[in-house]
C-alpha cells in the first residue's frame, strides 16, 4: 500500500501523519526543523515494501492540532511524552525509531528515558544530545556552526527575520528538496502559529542546552545507528565523536559526504544503511 495521509490522536492532540504497511515491526519516524512527515516518504516507501509498518507524525507544532502555545509545551520531556504516545496509538510495546534533526534530539530524549520500547534507534545528522551540547558550549568550531541558534531563540525577531522578503531565509533552508516537498513544508509553516512553534524547540531547550532538563542525557543501551554528513553546515565533528562515550550497547557512525539534509541528498546510502540497521534488530 503507498504511503497516506491521515489524522491520530496522541497525548490529548490530533497529529496529521503519514502512514505506510499494514503490517510488521513497527517504525516511528522523526523529522525536524522546518520540515514535516514529507521528507521520509522515501523511506517509508522502502521501508513498507520491505514488511515494516510506518508512522511518520507531523510532530509538536507542526501539526494544527498540535500546536500548543508557550515554551514550556516544547521541552524534551514533552517531546518524549508525544513519541510514547505515537507507538500507543500503534499499539506497539516495541519499535524502531528513526529521527532527524529536532526529530533525532527528540529521540535521543526518548532512547534515555525509555529503552525498554525501542528495538533500534537511527539518529540522523545529530549526535548524542549532551555530547551535542557540550560541543556547543566547549568546542569553538561548534560554537560558530550555532551561532544561528541565538538568533532562533529571540521571539519575534526570529519569525520576522524568516517572514521578511516573501519568507525568502525560510525558503531558502529547503535547497535540498523538490517542488512538491517545498509546497507542503510552506503550506505548513506558513500556518499562524507554525514559525513560532517550530522556534519554541530550540527556545524551550535554552539553544539546545540538555543541562538542567527532566531527562538525562546519559548512557545509551538501545542499538544505535548515527549517519552523518560531514559537510554538515551546522553539526561538526566534534560532538559526533564525543557522542560515542555514551553508547553501551551496539553502535555504528555513518559518516557521508553530504549535508544536513541526508534523506534529500543521499537517499539510497540512507534508505540502506536504515534498513540493514532495522534487520540487524528485530523484535
Amino acid at each position: 500500500m503507498p504511503v497516506t495521509e491521515t489524522t491520530i490522536e496522541a497525548n490529548g492532540m490530533t497529529f496529521r501523519a503519514r502512514m505506510a504497511g499494514g503490517g510488521g515491526e513497527p517504525v516511528i519516524l522523526l523529522h525536524g526543523f522546518p520540515e514535516t512527515s514529507h521528507m521520509y516518504i522515501p523511506l517509508m516507501e522502502r521501508l513498507e515494501g520491505e514488511g515494516y509498518r510506518c508512522l511518520a507524525p507531523d510532530q509538536r507544532g507542526y501539526s494544527p492540532g498540535a500546536r500548543p502555545e508557550g515554551v514550556e509545551n516544547y521541552r524534551y520531556h514533552r517531546l518524549a511524552e508525544d513519541i510514547g504516545a505515537f507507538a500507543d496509538w500503534m499499539g506497539a510495546d516495541r519499535f524502531h525509531l528513526v529521527g532527524h534533526d529536532w526529530g533525532a534530539l527528540a529521540g535521543w530524549a526518548y532512547v534515555c528515558s525509555m529503552p525498554e520500547r525501542v528495538l533500534s534507534w537511527t539518529a540522523l545528522s545529530v549526535p548524542h544530545a549532551q555530547a551535542f551540547g557540550t560541543a556547543i558550549r566547549n568546542d569553538p568550531d561548534q560554537a560558530q556552526r550555532s551561532q544561528y541558534v541565538q538568533l532562533f531563540v529571540q521571539e519575534g525577531a526570529a519569525e520576522a527575520a524568516f517572514m521578511a522578503n516573501d519568507w525568502a531565509v525560510l525558503k531558502g533552508v529547503w535547497s535540498a528538496s523538490d517542488d512538491a516537498e517545498k509546497a507542503e513544508y510552506f503550506s505548513v509553516m506558513s500556518q499562524p502559529g507554525a514559525l513560532t512553534a517550530g522556534f519554541n524547540w530550540y527556545r524551550a531547550s535554552n539553544g539546545i542546552d540538555p543541562a538542567n532538563e527532566e531527562i538525562v542525557f546519559g548512557e545509551v543501551t538501545t542499538p544505535t545507528l548515527l549517519i552523518w554528513g560531514n559537510q554538515d553546515r551546522a553539526i561538526g565533528r566534534t560532538g559526533v565523536v564525543d557522542g560515542e562515550q555514551y553508547m553501551k550497547g551496539s553502535y555504528r557512525l555513518l559518516e557521508l559526504d553530504a549535508g544536513h539534509w541526508l534523506v534529500q541528498e543521499k537517499p539510497e546510502e540512507v534508505v540502506d544503511a536504515v534498513l540493514a540497521h532495522l534487520r540487524a534488530n528485530p523484535a
